[in-house]
């Protein structure tokens, strides 16, 4: 069955313009609140895990104003090299330390989403292998410098320029490292 878009008052909780732009290509009408949320996670989690907490967390910030036909959207991504968690970067040199860790090898790209309603709590992740080229020192501070990437996990953008000439292949959904894995998110509001 097609999910019905008028059943629920659709609510993303994401200031992300990506996730904003990619919720409305699929066609659904929703607004936009966002709670701050402190994104500390216990130490003891597994990487998936954390990516879930973080989501679960920022959902829980809207557990006491929720209407009876809301439904709260909202999400976290991690960025992985191994079992390394990769954040956002806090200043320009953490930026160009990130990508020249990520330079040359395979990351995963972890995307947690939590779908929110006063009856109802659904959370999945998706994973996405990213590999990226051996990236020169000249390249990676072009881009830092000229697309200033401090609110992305792993200090890029996919669909910025160094996505365009750095990352060799993925295995799994390229929206996923976007920040919204589009196709699982669909299929789990029909369900919902």
């Amino acid at each position: 069955m097609f999910f019905q878009k008028n059943s629920w008052n659709i609510v993303l909780a994401s200031k992300s313009p990506r996730r904003q732009n990619l919720l409305k290509e699929l066609g659904f009408d929703f607004e936009i609140k966002t709670n701050e949320v402190a994104e500390i996670y216990p130490p003891t989690l597994k990487r998936e895990q954390v990516a879930l907490f973080l989501s679960e967390l920022k959902a829980d910030a809207f557990v006491a104003e929720l209407n009876d036909n809301d439904l709260i959207i909202t999400s976290d991504t991690i960025v992985c090299l191994g079992e390394q968690i990769i954040g956002k970067p806090v200043d320009r040199n953490d930026a160009i330390k990130m990508l020249q860790q990520l330079a040359g090898n395979k990351h995963e790209v972890i995307t947690a989403v939590t779908l929110l309603s006063k009856e109802k709590r659904t959370s999945f992740y998706e994973v996405t292998e990213v590999y990226f080229k051996a990236l020169s020192l000249s390249e990676i501070t072009y881009y830092v410098d000229n697309f200033e990437p401090y609110d992305k996990a792993g200090s890029y953008g996919i669909q910025e320029w160094i996505g365009y000439i750095g990352i060799q292949k993925i295995v799994g959904s390229y929206f996923n490292v976007m920040g919204l894995p589009v196709f699982r998110l669909y299929e789990e509001l029909v369900k919902f």
